[in-house]
C-alpha cells in the first residue's frame, strides 16, 4: 500500500485521517508518510522508504528508536502486567531519578501526557496562590486544555481569545497573554490584574519553532512572580532532559516553583509529570484539596521505559555535548547553503534541540516567527524528504537529534541540505 492510499483509507475512519493535526502535512503542502517501523536514527515507511529522523516522536527518542535496553525493560515489565491502577515501586524509582537533578524540587506527581501535567500544574498554582488569573505567552504551547488554547487579542498584552472552537470565553477570561522575551508585556499584565496567581512559560520554546528565552528576561520574570505572589511554572515537557540533564536550568540557572516534564522521561511511552516544593505539592489530594488522578498515572511499563532511558543518560552525560556538536554542524550546513543561494535564514539550538526559520530577522517571539517564509520551508521540507531526511512537517516545530546518529548519517544529511537548497 502507498502512503497516499493509507492516508485515504485512514480518512474513512479517523477524523482528518490523523490523530494529531501536524501529522497531516498540511503545513508543508504534502501527504503524510505512514511509518511501519523505526530503529536507531531511522524511520521506515510502509513503502519501504528509509528516512533519517529529526522528529524522533517529537523529542522522546533521544537514545534513538527501539533502543535495546529500553525495549528490554518494557518487555520484561509488560510480562508482569500492562497496568495495575495501583502503586508500584517503579514509580518511586523514576521519581527519585528525576528529582536527583533538581535540588529545589521535593516531590513529583506522574500523569500520562504533557497536557495533563500543565493543566494540573496550573490548578495547583492557583490553589497555592489563591488567585484565579494566569499569564501565558503567545506562541508557547502547553497542551490542549481550555484555558491554555489562547491567541493574541488586539494589544501586545490582553485578555486572550480562544484559538480553538468549543472553548467558552468564561474559561479563558482568566488567561492574560504576554509577549515572549518582552518583560514589559508581563509587567503590564500584572498592572492590569492583582489576581494573577501563575505564570507559565516554555523557557526553551519549541512550539513556535525553537526560540530560547533570554537569560535577563527569565531572571526578571522570576523576580516579578515573587514580588506579585504568583507561582512560576516552567513547562519543560519538551526541553526537560532534552536540552541538557537539567533542561533549561543549565542555560539560565533560574529555579521555577513548578516544573513540568514529559517526552524523554517516558523513553517513548506516554509519561509526563509535574514537580515542586513540599509546600506546594502537599496541596495535592490525598494530602490536600487539589484533585488530580488517572488510571494510567505511574503505569509500570511506562515507568520502566523512563527508568531505562534516564539511567543511560545519567551514565553517559557527555552525550549532550556530542549532540550539541551535531546540531551545530547541521545548522552550519543550512547557513552555508542558504547563503550560497542568497536565502535568508535564522537558526538556533539548545543541546540536542535545533531549529531554523526562513526569515531575514532574528526570531525573538511568536510575531517574529510568523513573518517567516512558510512556503519556502514547505519546499525545503519536500526536497529533504525526497532525499531521505524526515523533518518536522511545520515551520513552527523543533527538530531533535538522537545518540545513534553517526558520522555516515550526518554526512548524508549535510549532503541532502546542500542539494535541497540547490533545488529550491
Amino acid at each position: 500500500m502507498t502512503n497516499e492510499k493509507a492516508f485515504s483509507k485512514a480518512k474513512d475512519y479517523i477524523s482528518g485521517g490523523v490523530n494529531s493535526p501536524v501529522r497531516a502535512f498540511k503545513s508543508v503542502k504534502g501527504s503524510p508518510v505512514f511509518i511501519e517501523r523505526a530503529k536507531d536514527e531511522f524511520l521506515y515507511d510502509i513503502q519501504g522508504q528509509k528516512y533519517i529522523d529529526f522528529v524522533l516522536s517529537w523529542g522522546p527518542m533521544i537514545l534513538g528508536h527501539a533502543d535495546k535496553d529500553v525495549v528490554n525493560a518494557v518487555i520484561k515489565t509488560a510480562r508482569k502486567g500492562l497496568s495495575f491502577g495501583a502503586p508500584c515501586t517503579l514509580e518511586t524509582q523514576l521519581a527519585k531519578l528525576i528529582l536527583s537533578k533538581f535540588s529545589w524540587l521535593d516531590k513529583i506527581r506522574f500523569c500520562a501526557s504533557g497536557t495533563e501535567a500543565t493543566m494540573s500544574a496550573i490548578r495547583l498554582a492557583r490553589a497555592y496562590s489563591k488567585k484565579d488569573d494566569i499569564i501565558k505567552f503567545e506562541g508557547c504551547y502547553h497542551g490542549h486544555s481550555d484555558s491554555l488554547l489562547v491567541k493574541a487579542g488586539s494589544g501586545a498584552t490582553t485578555f486572550g481569545t480562544s484559538s480553538s472552537d468549543g472553548v467558552p470565553n468564561d474559561f479563558i477570561k482568566h488567561t492574560h497573554l504576554a509577549t515572549y522575551n518582552d518583560i514589559h508585556s508581563v509587567e503590564r499584565c500584572f498592572a492590569k490584574s492583582n489576581q494573577i496567581g501563575a505564570v507559565i512559560i516554555e523557557p526553551i520554546a519549541g512550539n513556535m519553532g525553537l526560540v530560547p528565552a533570554h537569560l535577563t528576561f527569565l531572571v526578571r520574570l522570576r523576580d516579578l512572580c515573587r514580588a506579585n505572589g504568583a507561582v512560576l511554572i516552567f513547562d519543560e515537557v519538551m526541553s526537560g532532559f532534552r536540552a541538557s540533564l537539567t533542561g533549561s536550568y543549565k542555560f539560565n540557572k533560574v529555579k521555577a516553583d513548578i516544573v513540568t516534564f514529559g517526552k524523554v522521561i517516558g523513553g517513548g511511552m506516554n509519561v509526563a509529570a509535574f514537580a515542586g516544593s513540599d509546600e506546594i505539592m502537599s496541596l495535592i489530594s490525598p494530602q490536600g484539596g487539589v484533585y488530580q488522578a488517572g488510571t494510567l498515572n505511574g503505569n509500570p511499563v511506562a515507568m520502566a521505559a523512563g527508568i531505562a532511558t534516564l539511567s543511560k543518560l545519567y551514565a553517559t552525560p557527555h552525550i549532550y555535548e556530542k549532540l550539541n556538536d551535531k546540531a551545530k554542524a547541521i545548522l552550519k550546513a543550512i547557513q552555508n547553503s542558504a547563503k550560497k543561494k542568497g536565502i535568508a535564514i535564522q537558526t538556533a539550538h539548545r543541546g540536542s534541540m535545533f531549529g531554523f526559520f526562513f526569515n531575514e530577522n532574528k526570531i525573538q517571539n511568536y510575531a517574529d516567527a510568523l513573518k517567516s517564509d512558510t512556503k519556502m520551508y514547505a519546499k525545503f521540507h519536500n526536497q529533504m524528504l525526497k532525499r531521505g531526511v524526515y523533518l518536522a512537517p511545520s515551520q513552527f516545530e523543533t527538530s531533535f537529534i538522537c545518540t545513534k546518529m553517526g558520522k555516515n548519517s550526518l554526512e548524508k544529511v549535510i549532503e541532502a541540505i546542500e542539494n535541497s537548497f540547490k533545488a529550491l
